[in-house]
């Protein structure tokens, strides 16, 4: 009898152990044999955004007096409500430069106006200004991360000396708007970095030729690559033509890796759509250099018919390039990570529909790569200067780095990109298992009982 107890009690285990797996499988199926640009029924709303996994929540404070301190190893959330202003606190060296780069993320159904966002600025001990900028949403009306970065450069004449400085970041709301929604707090994502100063001296005057010549964009086959939605989760991008679908109110973002002495080209285009109409803003293309601080960017009025919209010419990426005047040239200062991030305005859906829109990245990177300045230190977060092997490598397979279980997760979505048929032959032939041996612990039990 325990003889028996024992397998009806497998018997069940199994059964209920491939029926969660069939449920599990099932499930998978669904979610990726779905279409391109469909969106499951359980997945981020359109606007979502994907802060750094393990960020650690810190409060603005009113005063600097009460602001908590930030460590440049570390990223960080808060929040920003209507008409704030808030500061925050980073410990220097004297010879290191900060940066400090403030991502906004107001909710995805906020009424904005092109003149809201974000002005972020550090400040010293005496609360004088290091320097500032600011991050509109501008033309497209569409709610969307925007990013604004504080810096202290050492070796300039303000705010030099190690000590406390204040990061304030002010929130940028139009008067009378009337936008009930934006009272909302947004939130806020603040990268703090350091770059160590040089171990001797180098040019303290920026390149002074460099070929400006807008290039021919690359041309060939588009090869899909879906973007990340957060500048933690950059998708890598390489020189080459890439296709994505985005659907209003949408923002995917891409990682470049640029050697010292490269130099990038980048545009996007969005297609066709039927429709009559003039939406402007409509899709919106912005760079940042790999401390999250703004490059360039380039928007586009729509019509309904394809049109690219492309980024300035850029210089090569070199260490000087910080000692020239254009915002364009200084924030091409480093080697390292630079991010594409493209949006689709929300507006788009009143007069072309909800999509999903087609979208083509062309990316063109020329230039010799050389070694890099030679640094006294190291910066923080580590590497963030650096490319790697395998950083060219992700760029052309887009390889996010997640190991194993994002191998997994690849291979499931490719078994489901067409029909699901592989999952479902693997489905069948897990369950025809499971009832043969279930058959089997039957008829052993049968003749155990003679």
């Amino acid at each position: 009898m325990r003889g028996r107890a024992r397998t009806a009690r497998a018997g069940w285990w199994r059964a209920g152990t491939t029926r969660c797996a069939v449920i599990l499988l099932l499930g998978l199926c669904a979610t990726v044999a779905l279409p391109a640009g469909a969106p499951a029924a359980a997945g981020p709303r359109p606007g979502a955004y994907a802060f750094t996994p393990g960020a650690r929540t810190v409060a603005g404070a009113q005063t600097t007096a009460d602001a908590e301190p930030l460590d440049a190893r570390h990223t960080y959330r808060s929040s920003l409500p209507r008409g704030g202003r808030l500061y925050y606190a980073l410990r220097l060296t004297a010879k290191d430069t900060a940066y400090a780069a403030v991502t906004a993320v107001p909710p995805a159904d906020a009424t904005v106006t092109a003149t809201d966002g974000i002005r972020v600025s550090l400040r010293d001990e005496h609360d004088n200004s290091c320097s500032y900028s600011s991050a509109r949403f501008g033309a497209g009306l569409s709610p969307r991360p925007v990013t604004a970065l504080g810096q202290r450069e050492a070796g300039r004449t303000l705010c030099q000396g190690g000590g406390t400085y204040y990061l304030l970041v002010e929130r940028l709301d139009a008067e009378g708007s009337g936008a009930a929604a934006s009272a909302e707090p947004w939130d806020l994502e603040i990268a703090p970095a350091t770059e160590p100063g040089l171990a001797r001296s180098g040019p303290t005057s920026p390149p002074q030729a460099w070929d400006s010549a807008t290039p021919e964009p690359p041309a060939g086959r588009s090869r899909d690559r879906s973007g990340g939605t957060g500048f933690a989760g950059a998708r890598p991008l390489g020189q080459g033509v890439w296709r994505t679908a985005l659907a209003p109110g949408e923002t995917r973002f891409y990682k470049v890796p640029l050697d010292w002495g490269r130099q990038l080209h980048a545009s996007a285009e969005l297609a066709g759509a039927p429709g009559h109409g003039y939406v402007g803003g409509a899709l919106n293309l912005s760079l940042y250099n790999p401390v999250r601080g703004y490059v360039d960017d380039a928007s586009l009025g729509y019509t309904g018919v394809a049109k690219p919209a492309a980024l300035a010419p850029l210089p090569p990426v070199e260490y000087a390039n910080r000692y020239a005047v254009q915002a364009g040239v200084t924030s091409v200062r480093f080697a390292g990570d630079y991010y594409l991030v493209v949006h689709l305005s929300t507006q788009l859906a009143g007069t072309y529909g909800q999509g999903p829109f087609e979208v083509t990245l062309r990316v063109r990177v020329d230039g010799r790569a050389h070694g890099g300045p030679a640094y006294a230190g190291s910066p923080a977060p580590k590497d963030l200067f650096e490319v790697t092997e395998q950083d060219r490598e992700a760029a052309l397979t887009g390889d996010t780095g997640g190991g194993d279980d994002d191998r997994l997760m690849r291979l499931v979505a490719i078994g489901g990109f067409g029909s699901g048929t592989a999952l479902l032959i693997t489905l069948v032939g897990w369950t025809v298992t499971a009832r043969r041996t279930r058959r089997r612990a039957r008829t052993r039990t049968r003749a155990g009982g003679r």
